[in-house]
């Protein structure tokens, strides 16, 4: 199971995005960020396309898929830490696919059961579809799924707790992220609370805005949190990792 601090490595924009810049730039710049995080002493780290917004739903163009993976094997070959992979902003089987012919050990899934309505339209969770894709490829690899997703609403007559309850006895999940509204929001501690009580024994991870102030307390509740604008230049999510900044995080936590 993935435990403790959990590094972003945002991607720039990639090979058919607006504003792509060469693969190779792009994928220079995130092997030094994925460098800094493990060096600072993170448990693991997340690569995601956070630069091709405004993001297709759920089935990315094969160009990104093919620029993700040469993202991740790179990554996963400049560090000694679990790799993941989050294919944005709902892409679960490709995501998959990346992560099991790179060798990475988890992967994110914003909707991983239900539905949800995003600034991409409605997304549906396909769970049935990833749960026999892993069996056929890798079914070592954990699915963190995200229950209520930032940046998205649930259905009415939704609620956090059935939502969890799904998502841990019923759609395959090995571990449960709550985050807060955005990126970079901090977490509802009530939500936490919440999803405990609804899936007494799935590990549980912080999605968003957690910091060098935060951390510890996150710590004692979630089996891991995941960290990323809080470890870049100035605080700024597309911004470079601050090395400095994250040693702050990781002395915190420890």
């Amino acid at each position: 199971m993935i435990r403790g601090l959990i590094g972003m490595v945002h991607l720039g924009p990639l090979p058919g995005s607006p504003h792509a810049a060469p693969l190779h730039d792009t994928i220079g710049r995130a092997v030094s960020d994925a460098t800094d995080l493990a060096a600072a002493g993170f448990d693991a780290l997340m690569v995601e396309n956070f630069g091709d917004a405004p993001f297709y739903a759920d089935d990315v163009p094969k160009v990104t898929i093919a620029a993700m993976t040469r993202a991740v094997a790179a990554i996963a070959g400049a560090v000694d830490v679990p790799v993941g992979v989050n294919v944005l902003r709902n892409d679960a089987l490709g995501a998959m696919a990346v992560a099991a012919v790179t060798g990475a050990r988890f992967i994110r899934v914003n909707v991983l059961s239900g539905s949800m309505s995003t600034d991409q339209g409605p997304i549906v969770g396909r769970a049935a579809e990833l749960s026999r894709l892993r069996e056929a490829l890798s079914p070592e690899i954990e699915i963190l799924a995200d229950v209520m997703v930032k940046h998205a609403s649930p259905p009415p007559g939704l609620t956090l707790e059935q939502a969890a309850a799904d998502l841990w006895e019923r759609a395959g999940a090995d571990g449960i992220i709550i985050s807060g509204a955005g990126t970079g929001h901090p977490l509802d501690h009530g939500d936490l609370d919440t999803v405990h009580r609804a899936a007494p024994d799935a590990p549980l991870y912080a999605g968003s805005g957690v910091t060098e102030d935060t951390v510890t307390d996150i710590l004692s509740v979630c089996a891991g949190a995941i960290v990323g604008t809080a470890t870049k230049v100035d605080g700024v999510t597309t911004n470079a990792v601050d090395p400095a900044r994250a040693r702050s995080i990781v002395a915190a936590a420890r």
